[in-house]
């Protein structure tokens, strides 16, 4: 598999670790000591972290350090729309529209041949 695309599907697979890490917990445990909430969160991020750095090892072989800010950040919200929308069940608003937009346009800068 080529580095760019093993790249983007560990930061993939690493972000759904992260998302749940940052925010199951205001589901699961929002009744439960803060304490307890934290810890459930680092026993997930220990297994965003092992997708994550190789990740970030193997993209930075072909992608500058922006392009793969930029590129974890697309990930990011492509992930997370999805968490909010079928497992938190918020509503979906406009301003995922502007996000998405504006994190659009920064990958666009970072990934035109300039």
């Amino acid at each position: 598999m080529p580095p760019t695309l093993t790249t983007i599907v560990l930061l993939t697979l690493s972000n759904v670790f992260m998302t749940f890490a940052w925010y199951g917990h205001l589901k699961n445990l929002s009744s439960k000591p803060w304490l307890l909430a934290a810890l459930a969160s680092w026993g997930i991020a220990f297994f965003e972290y092992l997708l994550q750095v190789p990740a970030n090892r193997i993209g930075h072989t072909t992608l500058s350090l922006g392009q793969l800010k930029i590129l974890q950040e697309v990930i990011a919200l492509t992930v997370f729309v999805p968490f909010v929308l079928i497992y938190m069940k918020e509503k979906l608003t406009l301003d995922y529209l502007w996000a998405a937009m504006c994190i659009g346009a920064a990958a666009y800068f970072m990934f035109r041949r300039a």
